[in-house]
């Protein structure tokens, strides 16, 4: 049996467990207060504190980096948890895989792919970027082995108020209500399911040869949401809508929320076409994406209410 060290009982973090699990693993989910998550061994540590981390992770196959800070935090909190999960790793052998995302690409003319030169100018996309080559560095000189799997904007059972595809998106929609969302909701944009995220995960910890590289999710859709809406009107039978809200709304909310500062900072990604390219990830681990109407129907299945 593998001991698995999760970090961070998020919906990723969560979902990984539950994939872990199944695949026979003995499972712990580490959170700064102990958060319980069924099957596993709850432990509360912080994340940063590289002395706890190594204790955590003695005799562990891997560490899943699935943390996150919240946005307006990642510049003062993700250096440190990147520095201890190397020491971490360095001392007891673990692997290391880092749950990315699209951000350290910044805004691009193409799919994006896992060679795709990592470019980012807003400060979120370039924390990404510096926590990759850290890890990268550290695995090139031979004193851990780790791996990224960066994931589009995530979807599915339990997506919450955070999510660009979660509650405040599909709640509405779903009750023939509008949805206001960032950007232009009539841009193509790649979503990824969160069994897919947890699947892939799990795939490239499991592959020797998956280390010292990132590796992309591949997308269970690529579309806007003002299509997405239009299949959930399809089987609800409502008439939900979809409105950007207008970026001077947008950026006035951040004076006063840090949070809401950084949703707009990175609303690029939703002005334009934003879309990944995971056909590598399924070529060579044999990942593959949900198919849409299928995850769409377990997304409106867990909305509060049906």
């Amino acid at each position: 049996m593998v001991r698995q060290l999760i970090l961070g009982a998020g919906l990723v973090g969560v979902e990984l467990s539950r994939v872990l699990l199944s695949a026979g693993d003995n499972v712990s989910v580490a959170t700064r207060s102990g958060t319980p998550v069924p099957g596993t061994r709850p432990l509360s540590l912080d994340a940063a504190d590289a002395t706890a981390l190594t204790a955590a992770a003695h005799d562990t196959g891997t560490i899943f980096v699935c943390t996150n800070p919240p946005y307006d935090q990642w510049t003062s909190l993700w250096p440190p948890i990147g520095a201890a999960v190397i020491r971490a790793a360095s001392a007891t052998g673990a692997k290391i895989v880092l749950m990315g995302n699209l951000y350290g690409y910044g805004s691009v003319d193409s799919a994006m792919t896992a060679d795709l030169p990592l470019n980012a100018t807003e400060t979120k996309g370039r924390v990404r970027a510096r926590l990759w080559a850290d890890l990268l560095a550290a695995h090139q000189e031979g004193s851990v082995r780790a791996a990224e799997v960066r994931a589009s904007d995530y979807f599915g059972p339990g997506a919450g108020a955070t999510a660009h595809l979660g509650a405040r998106f599909f709640g509405p929609v779903a009750a023939g209500r509008t949805a206001y969302v960032v950007g232009d909701p009539a841009q193509p944009h790649s979503w990824a399911y969160l069994p897919d995220i947890a699947r892939t995960l799990a795939a490239v910890a499991a592959s020797n040869a998956a280390m010292g590289r990132p590796w992309i999710v591949p997308a269970s859709s690529d579309a806007s949401r003002q299509q997405v809406a239009a299949l959930v009107n399809a089987r609800t039978g409502r008439t939900g809508k979809v409105r950007g809200i207008p970026a001077p709304i947008l950026r006035g909310a951040g004076i006063f929320s840090g949070q809401l500062r950084e949703v707009a900072a990175s609303s690029y990604q939703f002005l334009r076409p934003f879309r990944s390219d995971g056909t590598e990830t399924e070529q060579r681990l044999d990942v593959r994406a949900t198919d849409f109407g299928t995850a769409l129907e377990a997304t409106l299945a867990a909305l509060p209410g049906r």
